[in-house]
């Protein structure tokens, strides 16, 4: 790794290589209806890549809302958001989800919340993952939360 991508944060070629392999292996949990992982359920966020325009399928750990809804937060665990939050922005009307067992991709309207609407979708995200609000005690940016609305 580079003196570059060290200051940066950019991941090296082998925590690329890592991170594809267990997304592949959560993506095919999740298709065999088993979404949980650290006491969290997932699902297979679909997006389109905002600069290479090919389909990306990334597995994401979602809270309900109440209403229907997915609360998806972008945290990526650095100081930028992560990718499939910026290819979920860039192509919002192409994004569609997998639920465990489900029959195939649903689409969703993704939004990203703000305000008084960000802070109650993040206390039920904290409060279901409090390590969630911890790992947002220590980043300099607030990470963004979006909710993924089931289109009718």
């Amino acid at each position: 790794m580079s003196e570059k991508q060290r200051k940066a944060g950019t991941p090296g070629a082998f925590s690329i290589w890592m991170q594809k392999k267990m997304n592949a292996r959560m993506n095919r949990k999740v298709r065999q209806g088993k979404g949980g992982f650290a006491g969290m359920e997932v699902l297979i966020l679909n997006t389109i890549g905002a600069r290479s325009g090919a389909p990306r399928e990334t597995p994401v750990a979602w809270f309900d809302d109440g209403s229907g809804g997915r609360l998806v937060i972008a945290s990526g665990g650095g100081s930028r958001n992560p990718a499939w939050y910026t290819n979920l922005m860039a192509h919002p009307d192409q994004a569609t989800i997998e639920l465990p067992g489900s029959d195939g991709p649903l689409p969703v309207r993704p939004q990203r919340l703000e305000g008084a609407e960000r802070e109650q979708a993040f206390e039920i995200i904290t409060t279901a993952s409090p390590r969630i609000g911890k790992y947002q005690s220590k980043s300099d940016r607030e990470y963004p939360v979006v909710r993924l609305a089931p289109l009718a």
